[in-house]
């Protein structure tokens, strides 16, 4: 199911690239997700700045929106580093290779792995993060962000009966973690910890990184995929 590393591009940080292959990219979506072509044509054929602009507005602000799937189940308990290398083990199966920066738990890496497997094998793979697509989704659509249509999307492919607004009584009490007020709070603990964090530790690893950022945020809904997902 090679569209499914397709939607995983679109999800991602827009680059250069992907602008250079649009033509390639919309034709590849109108034909084995054609749900999806309205949304490619409108994000590929503007101005790459915008769309790098909004990403950044929409995913790399607080964990309510995080591409992390572990980030919605494990948060940061011990569980999430023996998950991350049973899921990495997984990738190493299949012939993947991760550089240093990627956590294998980012989503578009996930949908990536399940392109390269037989069909049965990757729509079973998607129904075990439905949960989770259905939450990115939801937050997403309530947000106004036009990227809760490949949640969307990857829900249909997964024939599952989830839906971004599935999950919307849900969301609709959650605090939003990505307002100036959050992310001021963060970002003062980080200042207040910054020396002390310096002279005990010089982990700069990725998830290192990304669980100081939102270690005092405002913590999201977590959803219980106990019956599945990635291992």
């Amino acid at each position: 199911m090679q569209i499914l590393k397709a939607i995983g591009l679109l999800m991602e940080y827009p680059d250069d690239e992907l602008w250079e292959y649009r033509d390639e990219a919309l034709a590849l979506i109108q034909h084995d997700a054609p749900m999806l072509a309205d949304f490619t044509r409108e994000l590929l054929y503007a101005p790459l700045l915008d769309k790098q602009a909004e990403w950044c507005e929409v995913f790399d602000r607080g964990r309510a929106t995080s591409l992390l799937l572990f980030e919605h189940v494990h948060a940061e308990s011990r569980d999430r580093g023996q998950a991350m290398v049973d899921l990495l083990s997984q990738y190493e199966t299949v012939g993947l290779q991760l550089n240093c920066r990627e956590l294998p738990d980012h989503l578009p890496l996930y949908l990536e792995y399940l392109s390269v497997l037989p069909e049965a094998e990757a729509r079973e793979g998607l129904q075990n993060i439905a949960p989770i697509l259905a939450l990115l989704g939801g937050r997403l659509k309530q947000r106004g962000a036009p990227w809760y249509q490949l949640f969307d999307a990857l829900l249909t492919l997964a024939g599952s009966t989830l839906t971004s607004d599935s999950v919307t009584k849900q969301i609709v009490q959650e605090s939003r973690d990505d307002t100036r007020q959050a992310l001021d709070a963060v970002w003062e603990e980080e200042q207040v910890k910054f020396i002390e964090d310096n002279a005990t530790t010089c982990d700069s690893s990725p998830l290192h990184h990304y669980q100081r950022r939102f270690s005092q945020d405002a913590a999201p809904q977590y959803v219980d995929v106990s019956a599945g997902g990635p291992k």
